[in-house]
């Protein structure tokens, strides 16, 4: 038996599924995980063993010198015992890193904080010690039977890299030091207990700061938006506005962009959001519309028609499409466009095949605008290729509905549809 061997095992309980959240965020464990990626020899593997240690199928893992083991559950649910094996530092050599860490106290204190700065890493490489494993180091066992890293020893290593973030002192008992041979070691060598002196009075070392620089936290969990945007301050004083300024108009601006800040906020933090389409800015038109949606005050709503070049009637029905689909369905009410190409070939196939023949309404074509030609309504084709019924109340065609994936459906939804009054 060499020196330090007692308590030189631990067993970790399983972890809990992965959903959502990255295997390393520690600069060694994703050094961990590299030496994984750059030995195994098929990356199909790798993502197979990603894959299920994502879904949480390593149970409890053993670390021990040179070795981890854990019992891994394929997807069809047989069962398999993984082992990964990792060379041990000599005698020699973890008595160069006490050696080591006691030259430099911060190196102790960031352990015991469990941190693992680089520059105890590289002070450690500098005196013959390899801690961190590199291309090769990462032997792989598995009662499958693959000789190369199969999916159930890469499972392993995803699942260590998770506990290397929570605990360094895992990486020092897999090369051969339990945390408390280790410490004991120290405390021998320097003459005075381990964690008294790890702190010290000198703070902590310029050289290891500076090294850690460009190691970055995890981002802190995004924040909560709230029920609603909360109330806009009130105006109402008894000073005299500025000339120019309407108090109740500007109350009703501030409330408006609160509002859709919280919309914007929440949208943003709704899962899956980084997948969906960027929107285009909004112009001072469209704005205006957006704004006209939340029912102001009469003057409010006069002065938004005619800074948007509208009329009355004009501003409701745009009012109408923002309320069924913003800016997209205000973009089918006020431009035309012509499909080319693709887009009208799958537009001429979506009419085909909407209805049977003897139902097909008679339909007259302009750009993306079928009108029925006995009947006041219409079909128009956005450019993602969804249609929007339209019908014609007082001679103007408006929106009567919301997009329908298939032009029969859009077209019944415009027989039903009516204009609501602003």
């Amino acid at each position: 038996m060499t020196r330090y061997e007692e308590d030189t095992e631990r067993t970790f309980a399983p972890l809990p599924p992965a959903h959502g959240r990255g295997f390393a965020e520690t600069w060694w464990g994703r050094a961990w995980l590299k030496a994984l990626e750059d030995t195994a020899l098929d990356t199909a593997q790798v993502k197979t063993g990603r894959r299920l240690a994502r879904a949480g199928a390593v149970g409890a893992v053993s670390v021990r010198p040179g070795r981890i083991t854990a019992v891994v559950q394929d997807r069809d649910r047989t069962t398999h015992r993984a082992d990964v094996l990792l060379e041990r530092l000599s005698d020699d050599q973890w008595d160069r890193f006490v050696d080591m860490a006691i030259e430099r106290s911060g190196h102790v204190a960031a352990l015991l904080d469990r941190d693992m700065p680089p520059h105890l890493v590289e002070d450690a490489a500098a005196a013959g010690i390899d801690l961190m494993p590199g291309l090769g180091d990462l032997e792989p066992e598995c009662d499958c039977g693959a000789w190369d890293h199969c999916g159930h020893t890469a499972a392993l290593c995803y699942q260590m890299a998770r506990l290397l973030d929570q605990d360094p002192f895992v990486l020092l008992l897999m090369r051969g030091r339990a945390e408390g041979a280790l410490l004991e070691a120290l405390q021998t060598q320097h003459g005075a207990p381990a964690r008294e002196t790890a702190p010290g009075a000198g703070g902590v070392d310029a050289h290891e700061a500076y090294a850690a620089g460009d190691v970055l936290p995890p981002l802190p969990a995004p924040p909560a938006p709230g029920d609603g945007p909360g109330v806009t301050p009130s105006l109402d004083t008894e000073a005299a506005p500025p000339a120019g300024v309407d108090p109740s108009a500007l109350e009703y601006l501030a409330a408006r962009a609160a509002s859709e800040a919280h919309r914007l906020l929440s949208e943003a933090l709704r899962e899956g959001h980084e997948r969906q389409p960027v929107t285009s800015e909004p112009t001072a038109s469209w704005d205006a519309v957006r704004l006209a949606a939340g029912k102001p005050e009469p003057d409010v709503l006069h002065r938004l028609g005619e800074g948007s070049g509208r009329t009355r009637e004009a501003l409701a029905v745009a009012v109408r499409a923002w309320r069924l689909g913003g800016g997209a369905a205000l973009s089918v009410l006020e431009e035309e466009w012509s499909p080319q190409g693709d887009a009208l070939a799958r537009a001429r196939a979506a009419l085909e095949s909407a209805w049977e023949d003897e139902e097909r309404p008679p339909l007259r074509a302009r750009a993306n605008r079928w009108t029925v030609t006995d009947a006041p309504r219409q079909l128009r084709l956005d450019r993602q290729g969804r249609w929007w019924p339209y019908r014609k109340e007082r001679g103007r065609w408006v929106p009567a509905g919301g997009p329908a994936p298939d032009p029969a459906s859009a077209l019944a939804s415009a027989a039903a549809g009516a204009v609501d009054e602003l």
